[in-house]
């Protein structure tokens, strides 16, 4: 017919089992980006193929233009152990090349599939590069009644490092100190978990109480997830800083959870931990790159993870794959945790 234009699709997945090869090779081809995503995804269909219990409720999207198997926009919406995860969206389109009519078009019929399956009281918030989390907001408000918290919980870029990028550089040795840089064990987990509250009290309102920071360092641990500076002054030994790798699939590792004792400060273990932990992935595991996010405002982080040889930060000049994310919650929802 003469002048029709056909509309994108949406179709909507309960299990990974179901996903089709386009979407498979979308998480593959935007590793970076997909990385709230893809590494769930495949644990999800791992435990699946193995005949283990997932998480209830699971629930991914793809938005699809006429005529291409390849996905706009890929939106989850699932659970992992210690709670459910924010509402997640990332496209396989430059964000700079998209523009509002373009994203609008495709968050209104995601949002609006998403409403018909989820209740509005399950999305506590969404994280997704910032342009489409606005939208999302804007959208989501609109059909579902919900009213978004005013303060963004969380505004980063998020930025990677590679093999090319990671600058080496033997650790600053001081008289009577002494460092061991490695994973967490069961024994670390009371000291790890204290960790974990002084990182969720930095990261409100995703605030945990003695009982759930236990249950995190133990699913940390367990996961052989986490990595800590242990430090020793003279007789005195404790964890010095932790950062966790919660997010890995084939050729991506996000680090997370990045954070040291208030009594350590200004000695280098954040620096020396990312350093190491970066190392290992780089050089040992042969990831491709490593990512994480830093929050605008978080100058002293910035300047660690770019001395380490994350791109794009403090100033340097952008590079493919870093921009800004954004993080909204909404009012009279159920919090979740991630």
């Amino acid at each position: 017919m003469p002048g029709l234009t056909l509309a994108p699709t949406v179709h909507s997945y309960s299990s990974p089992a179901a996903f089709p090869q386009s979407l498979w090779d979308a998480f593959r081809a935007h590793e970076q980006d997909a990385n709230v995503i893809y590494p769930h995804a495949q644990k999800t269909l791992r435990a699946e193929l193995e005949g283990r219990p997932t998480p209830p409720d699971q629930l991914w999207m793809t938005v699809t233009s006429p005529d291409d198997d390849t996905p706009d926009l890929v939106l989850s919406c699932t659970s992992w152990a210690l709670g459910t995860y924010p509402v997640f969206i990332f496209s396989t389109h430059p964000i700079s090349t998209l523009s509002s009519q373009w994203i609008n078009t495709r968050i209104h019929l995601l949002a609006s599939e998403l409403y018909s399956q989820v209740p509005a009281e399950r999305i506590y918030s969404v994280f997704a590069p910032s342009a489409i989390t606005k939208a999302f907001v804007r959208i989501w408000e609109s059909i579902s009644g919900m009213v978004a918290v005013r303060d963004p919980y969380y505004a980063a870029s998020i930025s990677h490092c590679t093999r090319q990028t990671f600058r080496n550089r033997r650790s600053t040795m001081i008289a009577g100190t002494s460092y061991e840089l490695r994973k967490g064990v069961e024994s670390d987990i009371p000291e790890v978990a204290e960790l974990c509250r002084g990182f969720a009290s930095t990261s409100d309102p995703f605030i945990l109480d003695e009982e759930g920071a236990f249950r995190e360092a133990t699913e940390l641990i367990t996961q052989g997830q986490l990595w800590v500076h242990e430090i020793n002054i003279g007789s005195s030994r404790g964890i010095a800083s932790i950062v966790a790798t919660t997010r890995q699939s084939d050729g991506v590792s996000a680090i997370t959870k990045v954070y040291t004792n208030p009594l350590y400060r200004s000695r280098g273990c954040a620096e020396r931990l990312v350093r190491r932990v970066c190392q290992h992935l780089l050089l040992q595991e042969r990831k491709k790159s490593v990512v994480l996010y830093v929050a605008h405002d978080n100058i002293a982080a910035a300047k660690v993870y770019d001395r380490v040889g994350f791109a794009g930060l403090c100033g340097k000049p952008k590079v493919d794959g870093v921009h800004p994310w954004l993080e909204v919650g909404f009012h009279n929802t159920e919090l979740g945790h991630w």
